[in-house]
């Protein structure tokens, strides 16, 4: 199986020690989060995690812990290093602190383990198409030969995006077409492969940009060296997307980044009284098991084909 960790909130910036907790006893507890009384049980065994996904705006905190995590278990990045201030994004370290950080993951897992995410894209009088796309490069220069591939995407007005960030507005397709064409020469310059995040306009292949997805069954095969056989009951992914992001022990309402264009945070206050309940000696993210709650042990199997690597192909 993948375990996922980044989809409802970021595990290494805020509950590293938590999950490291999590590793050594050996299981993790994770909430539905549309029925609260139902908790999914999952064994922490490398004989059955294939891979670990994190997804993240800060790895710093877990860098102590990768070299204990990859005698064990093989691990997958998405970094997110974005272009915003803190008037956007008010918890997210200095963004050289973060490029630094990204260095040292690439050192210790190979850079086809590490992926940079630049996203969401919103345009505004501050981040205009022209500062987009000097900033992109900018960091293209400084990540270049520690990231295998940038992934980006335009920002989705979600429900709880509006309401967090009343006046973002839409990327257009004009302005969609122009940082498209900007960054896609940028990454060429630094070797940098260039894909998109459920973005599937057409006009995105003719400048050479990868529109097949971020954390597709066949790129985690290209960055982990090995096949996989995933039953499809398990292919879980938004509508439109191929991506394998089932299985995630994240909690919504938990990232203390408290990023205005968020999908996962709806209320502040919330995320604040979430961290209060935060115990790193719980098997769940957020407070601990109740009386009322049903666990059920996940159904976990390895999806390594062991008889086959890519290289068999």
């Amino acid at each position: 199986m993948i375990l996922n960790t980044g989809n409802r909130t970021d595990i290494p910036a805020f509950y590293s020690q938590w999950f490291m907790n999590r590793i050594h006893e050996g299981y993790v507890l994770s909430r539905n989060p549309y029925n609260e009384d139902l908790v999914i049980r999952y064994r922490l065994s490398p004989d059955v995690v294939d891979l670990i996904q994190f997804c993240t705006k800060n790895p710093t905190p877990i860098l102590p812990y990768i070299d204990e995590l990859k005698r064990d278990y093989r691990m997958y990045f998405m970094v997110t290093i974005t272009p915003y201030g803190q008037e956007i994004e008010p918890h997210v370290p200095n963004k050289n602190r973060i490029i630094d950080a990204t260095k040292s993951l690439s050192r210790k897992l190979g850079k086809e383990n590490v992926i940079w995410r630049y996203d969401p894209i919103f345009i505004n009088e501050k981040y205009t198409l022209e500062y987009h796309i000097h900033i992109f490069e900018k960091m293209c220069k400084k990540l270049r030969g520690y990231v295998d591939a940038c992934i980006f995407s335009y920002i989705d007005l979600y429900k709880k995006t509006i309401k967090n960030f009343p006046e973002v507005r839409k990327v257009t397709r004009e302005e969609k077409e122009v940082l498209a064409q900007g960054f896609s020469a940028i990454a060429t310059r630094y070797n940098i492969k260039l894909r998109t995040c459920l973005e599937n306009d057409a006009f995105l292949n003719k400048y050479n940009i990868d529109t097949s997805g971020c954390a597709t069954k066949d790129k985690l095969e290209e960055a982990t060296k090995l096949h996989f056989h995933i039953p499809k009951t398990d292919m879980m992914a938004r509508a439109g997307c191929q991506c394998l992001l089932g299985n995630d022990i994240g909690a919504y309402n938990t990232c203390f980044h408290e990023c205005r264009y968020c999908y996962a945070n709806y209320d502040n206050k919330l995320v604040e009284k979430n961290l209060k309940r935060h115990d790193p000696t719980s098997p769940l993210l957020i407070g601990h098991v109740k009386p009322t709650d049903i666990i059920r042990d996940a159904k976990q199997i390895s999806y390594i084909d062991k008889q086959t690597t890519i290289f068999d192909f």
